[in-house]
């Protein structure tokens, strides 16, 4: 590691630190256009906030560097196109950061699954049951830590007032800079749904429902909702709750075995995670966890100069990331309305009777 760069200097100086207590000194940069310009870099890895994902990507490419980005990949579907094509025209090898496509358990599992020994799939789906606490509500715009570059921070988002008390990590919770625990946890798992499903395209149907419910705070993105892709042969659902199983509980609630994880839904049974289980929830196998590491994959593809040889290449980031912006625009694009009316336009609709001089087609399609 030759180098690191943060809009937050006391974020830098105490990691600079750290790699200098194991006797690995690094060059600092504020400005991530400057870090670009070293000429000796190689590879970069970004874990900024989402909206500057792209961006970076994009720069580091057309800087000769190969990338390493988190997930999701960008802010909006646009853009990580954008970053897909500036990997093909600058030659880069791009890695996206959703690891569980190095966990080489999880690939046996679902090329088992894959091959047919639980029957056809059903249903692919993820899950996010994961305590989100409040960010809390305040009456006016907060002071910027004193340590942050605020104009570089906000870089391609729009640079307003800070509206909320923390300016770390609940930049997630609103959407011109984050996209909800959709593309935070939800980009896993949307990601196993898509991989276990062969899909190599988007869906042609969704729609989402969801809320924030349980307190008022600042945040803006859905603590409670739900995403249905709808491939036609087969649906990806995915899950986002953040309140626990009940009031004043610490547990939160389980679908099969999983509050965090994926089910794959089969004719013959499921698979839940690495476990493959009968209909009635007996134990029939189990794939055990070897193999490399995501980064060390993306650092072999880095001395191989394949982008075949990455297990997560940019193209499949890009897919995936965009199912849980797609589930997200579903969501913005809905009117408010109360649950009795969610439930009511949920259920469904069945068929009328045909008479024998009724010619039209009666087939509805269930929601």
């Amino acid at each position: 590691m030759v180098a690191l760069c943060d809009v937050d200097r006391d974020v830098l100086d105490r990691e600079a630190q750290k790699l200098r207590n194991v006797e690995n000194p690094v060059e600092t940069y504020t400005d991530v256009r400057k870090l670009l310009e070293n000429k000796d870099i190689d590879a970069i890895s970004t874990a900024s906030p989402n909206h500057w994902h792209a961006l970076i990507s994009i720069w580091a490419c057309q800087a000769g560097k190969d990338v390493y980005v988190e997930k999701p990949v960008s802010h909006n579907v646009w853009e990580r196109r954008k970053i897909v094509e500036a990997a093909r025209k600058y030659g880069r090898i791009v890695q996206t950061g959703t690891q569980s496509r190095s966990n080489m358990a999880l690939r046996e599992a679902l090329a088992w699954v894959q091959a047919g020994n639980l029957g056809k799939i059903k249903v692919a789906r993820g899950l996010c049951y994961k305590r989100r606490d409040s960010i809390g509500k305040v009456e006016g715009p907060q002071p910027v830590p004193a340590s942050v570059d605020y104009d570089l921070w906000c870089g391609p988002a729009p640079k307003t007032p800070l509206m909320r008390k923390r300016l770390h990590y609940d930049w997630h919770w609103v959407w011109p800079t984050g996209s909800g625990d959709l593309g935070n946890q939800g980009i896993h798992q949307m990601d196993i749904c898509r991989w276990a499903l062969g899909k190599q395209e988007l869906s042609p149907r969704v729609f989402s429902v969801g809320g924030r419910l349980g307190y008022v705070d600042d945040g803006e993105t859905p603590n409670t909702q739900f995403v249905v892709h709808d491939y036609r042969d087969a649906l990806l659902i995915f899950e986002v709750r953040g309140l626990p199983a009940r009031s004043g509980a610490a547990e939160m609630d389980k679908y099969r075995t999983q509050s965090v994880g994926n089910v794959i839904e089969c004719e013959g049974g499921y698979l839940a995670e690495t476990v493959a289980y009968d209909n009635q929830g007996k134990e029939i196998k189990k794939f055990v966890e070897k193999g490399e590491g995501h980064h060390e994959n993306f650092i072999k593809a880095v001395r191989s100069r394949k982008p075949s040889d990455l297990h997560a290449e940019i193209l499949e980031g890009h897919l995936s990331s965009a199912l849980c912006h797609m589930g997200n625009i579903s969501y913005k694009l809905g009117s408010q309305t109360s649950p009795e009316e969610v439930r009511e336009g949920l259920k469904p609709i069945r068929p009328r009777a045909r008479h024998s001089n009724d010619s039209r087609n009666t087939s509805r399609q269930t929601v």
